[in-house]
């Protein structure tokens, strides 16, 4: 059986961990580096590191505290925000990322995900979509969940990994912050539509979420969050433990 990961995310805004709800109220939490280390040594699989405004700012994500916060980490590390072209992918990717993250870059310019799939390979391109029911359908929303783009989630995430996104984030604003569990529609509908890992993001709020995420999707690979991590609502250690009791496969 494939070993089920639990990815804390870190949305930085102007260096500073925050944390909203439905992507709006953003408030401060920490410093990304402090939080970076503490996860890196207390049972995490992998670490997100999401400059959330950096799209919205027009503007490249900000390498120094991304420099920083790498050297703290000892778990496969993805970074997204900002990223537009081949140069931000190179650009992050030494300062310590192993993969990136693309979102509102790729949606501007979609021939990017197949250019960065040729030149890292496409377990270091991860699309992630920023999805809300609209009128019934899900869209994907760009900079940071601002926009709607009108485009239909399903289609733009299987046209993504048919050029070359390895891996798929699928955050739901919906559920974002709402602590009532992940979004098991959304998910269901992108895991039965593409063949690479999909990590699930937006709607933990306890342990229980996370067992009734993979034992209801066992095509999930992976469960994100942030806030409960963030204040210790939940221990990485405890959620290990609850997953193998219910006979989920994660390392320990």
């Amino acid at each position: 059986m494939i070993t089920k990961r639990i990815i804390p995310c870190l949305d930085v805004r102007n260096g500073r961990v925050v944390k909203g709800v439905n992507f709006t109220g953003l408030q401060d939490v920490s410093s990304p580096v402090e939080l970076a280390k503490y996860y890196s040594e207390n049972g995490a699989d992998e670490l997100v590191f999401y400059d959330i405004t950096a799209s919205f700012e027009e503007r490249a994500l900000f390498t120094d505290i991304l420099r920083e916060t790498a050297r703290q980490v000892f778990i496969p590390l993805t970074v997204g925000g900002g990223i537009n072209s081949t140069a931000d992918f190179d650009r992050v990717l030494k300062c310590g990322a192993d993969k990136v993250s693309v979102n509102s870059g790729a949606i501007r310019n979609p021939g990017l995900i197949e250019e960065a799939a040729k030149l890292y390979g496409d377990q270091c391109v991860v699309l992630s979509a920023d999805i809300k029911r609209v009128d019934g359908e899900f869209h994907v929303f760009s900079k940071g969940g601002r926009e709607d783009t009108g485009m239909e989630a399903i289609g733009w995430i299987k046209w993504g990994v048919d050029h070359g996104a390895g891996e798929i984030v699928v955050n739901s604003i919906d559920t974002d912050g709402v602590k009532q569990g992940f979004d098991l529609e959304m998910l269901e509908r992108v895991s039965e539509a593409v063949s690479v890992p999909v990590i699930a993001s937006g709607g933990a709020g306890c342990i229980e979420d996370f067992i009734t995420l993979f034992k209801t999707l066992p095509k999930v690979d992976a469960g994100l969050a942030a806030s409960i991590f963030h204040f210790g609502e939940v221990k990485i250690s405890d959620l290990k433990e609850a997953m193998r009791q219910n006979g989920i496969v994660t390392r320990i």
